[in-house]
């Protein structure tokens, strides 16, 4: 056995070494604390000497507040889109984003040239209680012309606090009218819609994850339970839905999955802030079949819920990736009834992975944020085992290709032309069969081509650009005399083709007016009711929830 043994000096020399080096760690955070509370002290007293100096030297006049608002977003948004500042004057907005609630008339409008109009009125508001109708021209705002105005400047004339009122000058089929609306506290519906797919499947729409989401979504399942006790599965669907409070999406998932169940975790900077969250009441039904429709726009909380529910294995996720947005953000007041809203924490699903697709803490060359790399994704397991991974959003368990608009569809929207014959229609027909029964007819789609070639509809198609380009690089080249005739006879033989585009594309174009119409009858509520007979993700959640596990 071999033995070591050291003198007293040596052991002294040791014991102050190490008494310096835990010195110096000791020192280390406060001198980094030191130095950051310097480098911010400093940067801010450059700040306000530039802003000083704008204000005594710039050649006209500088406006304060919108000056330093600039400066506020434009260094926010070198963080992440999320983390944003908002003045007193936009505290309807932040109401809007995170109560699903503002003080207005509740209509949405549009913009169409110089010209701003109804595109559609929220049924039993101000707005549709007044009679105000899709298409109606705003000519003025309480005697402010609309001209040249944007969507966004309108809609700030038309909210304003609940009890007040708006006098709108409108324009309909050449007649010029006015209308004076109180503005109420708007509540928009987190559910639009909830009924029964193929009879015995339960649907229900979720928009927005706003205060009270969870209990409507609870009620509605509950009602149709009770209205079909033998009903064999339930369509969740948040596609479209961006998120919303994080409180409400573990509250939906308790609907389905038992009390005291972990449904999402929060991790940030401030460690004493980090926190779980469990499912907290009894479930309303932990055994009935679940699918969850989400696409690429589904994100935040919808992507808590569809993730969480795939975690526990408790739904089938059907449609498209998601967003990949796993940031969590709060609301901070700030001085003068402003406020902030700063990304705190990111949060992680049951199976300790975390959604987040983009990273903004580091950027490219253009400055741009990048996605994680495919390098960094990490394997997780469900609580069946089942392999899911971080990073990208939420991969569905079964994925549903999009389907991706045709050009004549494409054209169709961008010149407004659906949106115009439905106009028409409406005010000439004083009504539709109901939601469930309409479908275009032959002589109404024929109705509607004649109104299209009234209109005389053009647009381009990628293969004409492409023949464009072609002729542009042939001319370049000097082979335009060899390659005129065919290119000509590419040309003549896409307007042909064209031609029948109304009759290869009837069913896409058809659904399309046939959404439009009934949004004019029956509000959203009819345009989802009568979409779901033809929606293939419907169809496929319905295929999965009859026979399978």
């Amino acid at each position: 056995m071999r033995c070591y043994c050291t003198c007293k000096h040596h052991t002294m020399r040791t014991l102050r070494h190490t008494l310096l080096a835990a010195a110096l760690l000791a020192a280390a955070p406060l001198a980094a604390q030191n130095d950051r509370g310097f480098e911010i002290a400093k940067n801010l007293e450059i700040f306000s000497s530039v802003y000083k100096q704008l204000n005594q030297s710039y050649v006209d006049d500088v406006d304060p507040g919108k000056t330093i608002k600039v400066a506020i977003d434009a260094m926010l948004s070198s963080l992440d889109p999320y983390t944003n500042y908002y003045p007193e004057s936009d505290i309807e907005d932040v109401k809007l984003q995170l109560l699903g609630e503002y003080g207005g008339v509740g209509s949405l409008i549009m913009q169409r040239g110089d010209s701003i109009l109804i595109s559609e009125p929220y049924q039993g508001l101000p707005a549709d209680e007044a009679g105000l109708k899709p298409g109606d021209l705003i000519l003025e705002v309480n005697g402010e012309s609309t001209r040249g105005k944007t969507t966004a400047d309108v809609s700030s004339a038309m909210r304003g606090q609940a009890g007040t009122s708006v006098t709108l000058k409108l324009e309909r089929a050449g007649k010029v009218f006015e209308k004076t609306l109180t503005r109420r506290e708007i509540k928009l519906p987190n559910v639009p819609y909830y009924g029964y797919v193929q009879g015995d499947y339960g649907y229900i729409k979720l928009d927005e994850f706003t205060t009270d989401a969870a209990k409507h979504v609870k009620d509605a399942f509950i009602k149709l339970r009770n209205d079909k006790p033998d009903m064999k599965g339930l369509i969740l669907d948040l596609r479209g839905n961006g998120g919303g409070l994080m409180n409400e999406a573990v509250d939906i998932v308790n609907i389905w999955v038992p009390q005291g169940t972990l449904v999402v975790e929060t991790k940030g900077k401030v460690a004493s802030k980090n926190m779980k969250s469990f499912t907290r009441q009894q479930p309303v039904d932990t055994k009935l079949p679940l699918a969850v429709l989400i696409d690429n726009t589904s994100a935040s909380a919808s992507e808590i819920v569809s993730g969480a529910l795939q975690d526990l294995d408790r739904a089938v996720v059907i449609g498209q990736r998601s967003f990949g947005k796993g940031l969590v953000q709060n609301i901070l007041p700030m001085p003068y009834n402003s406020q902030m809203k700063v990304t705190v924490s990111k949060y992680y699903i049951p199976s300790g992975r975390c959604i987040q697709a983009i990273d903004y803490s580091h950027r490219d060359q253009q400055g741009r944020a990048t996605r994680v790399p495919d390098s960094l994704k990490t394997a997780f397991k469900t609580k069946a085992g089942r392999t899911v991974y971080d990073g990208f959003g939420i991969e569905p368990d079964i994925e549903v290709e999009p389907d991706y608009m045709s050009n004549i569809a494409i054209a169709l929207v961008q010149k407004m032309l659906v949106f115009d014959y439905a106009t028409d229609y409406y005010r000439s027909h004083p009504s539709l069969p109901p939601a469930a029964d309409f479908e275009v007819s032959d002589e109404l789609y024929a109705d509607f081509c004649r109104f299209l070639r009234e209109r005389n509809l053009s647009y381009d198609t990628y293969t004409e650009h492409a023949i464009k380009e072609l002729r542009k690089v042939a001319d370049r080249e000097k082979y335009s005399d060899a390659v005129e005739k065919q290119l000509e006879a590419m040309e003549e033989a896409m307007k042909r083709v064209k031609e029948d585009d109304l009759v290869k594309h009837r069913s896409e174009i058809a659904d399309m007016l046939k959404a439009e119409l009934l949004g004019r009858y029956y509000y959203d509520r009819g345009r989802i009711q009568g979409a779901l007979k033809t929606d293939k993700v419907v169809l496929r959640a319905v295929e999965e929830l009859k026979g399978k596990k």
